[in-house]
């Protein structure tokens, strides 16, 4: 019998799991669960990077995971967990350190994409974030990592990693390869950048649909169209984007070609919009709120993940120390 791959992917607990978030990774995670063996991590060690309210982060981890469940990352069929719960991320992050070079460090763009935007909190673990996430996949052994493509070069450097530590240590790890989302990067309503919670330009997964469509109906589009008659280009519209994840094809192509003929305004375009996402989202929201208001029910869950995944994660540390001469 041929053993099922291994996948890992994490999301930060940033508090609202929005629909970027949903598109760009959990949809895509959850059609894996029965494909390979999924380990799904709420990450809360790269989340206090930033600037956060510790009174706010187990609530904040309690939703993400909530949400999580919610989409369809079940607990009984593939392991979800916080990251913190499992000590041996940090010790193999420290290890792996003495095997990767500063350069490759100091080339990461998100690094110094973050750094001007938090320039009063340059902090190490900004700078280290890769070699975490590298120590995240690495424990496990993963070889598929789904990511979107803003990860793509921390996952490079992740092989990059796996290759310099094999080559003096031995070979131990595979080297993980990326598992693209089928939906391209959703940009936030303001139409400036990746949807964020902490930019403001988000949808949340389990905002009513009042709060949904207050959202939606003023967000960007494209900016050739001053009024109804002008056509449009659906090609470089986020709410085109948008419908390509959640209307059905004969809509999404429906409104590609009345878009491009200026038959159809940019609020028809997203009253049908609202409508398929709504329908959509709606048991997500529904089951999420459950969970949230049953809080014991996700923490026995998120406690069962960490140890299974916590005697997979001695396994490999403990071969871990032996490469490295740490331990007879």
């Amino acid at each position: 019998m041929t053993k099922k791959k291994v996948a890992f992917s994490g999301i930060q607990p940033s508090g609202d799991i929005h629909v970027g978030n949903y598109l760009g990774a959990i949809k895509n995670w959850a059609r894996m669960i029965d494909e390979v063996d999924c380990i799904f991590c709420i990450v809360d060690l790269h989340a206090i990077t930033v600037m956060y309210d510790p009174a706010e982060m187990q609530e904040r981890i309690l939703r993400a995971a909530a949400v999580n469940i919610a989409c369809g990352l079940d607990p009984a069929r593939c392991r979800i967990f916080v990251q913190s719960r499992v000590p041996e991320h940090t010790e193999l992050c420290w290890l792996l350190n003495t095997v990767t070079p500063i350069g490759s460090l100091e080339r990461m763009t998100q690094f110094k994409d973050k750094s001007q935007q938090q320039q009063e909190n340059v902090n190490t673990g900004l700078f280290d974030y890769p070699v975490l996430m590298a120590a995240d996949i690495m424990l496990y052994k993963a070889n598929v990592v789904p990511v979107g493509d803003d990860q793509l070069q921390h996952l490079e450097l992740c092989r990059e990693i796996v290759r310099k530590f094999n080559a003096r240590f031995g070979d131990v790890f595979p080297e993980p390869q990326e598992r693209l989302s089928q939906a391209p990067r959703i940009m936030g309503l303001d139409g400036k950048a990746k949807m964020s919670k902490s930019l403001g330009n988000h949808i949340s997964l389990i905002d009513e649909p009042d709060a949904v469509w207050k959202k939606l109906a003023p967000a960007f589009t494209d900016p050739a169209r001053q009024r109804r008659s002008d056509p449009g280009n659906p090609d470089i519209c986020n709410i085109f984007t948008m419908h390509r994840g959640f209307s059905p094809p004969e809509v999404v192509q429906r409104v590609n070609g009345e878009c491009r003929g200026a038959e159809i305004g940019c609020v028809e375009c997203k009253k049908m919009l609202l409508e398929h996402m709504l329908k959509e989202l709606e048991p997500i929201r529904t089951r999420a709120k459950e969970l949230i208001a049953e809080p014991e029910r996700v923490y026995s869950a998120l406690s069962e993940g960490a140890a299974k995944c916590g005697t997979v994660a001695e396994a490999t540390m403990d071969e871990v120390r032996r490469a490295m001469g740490l331990r007879k």
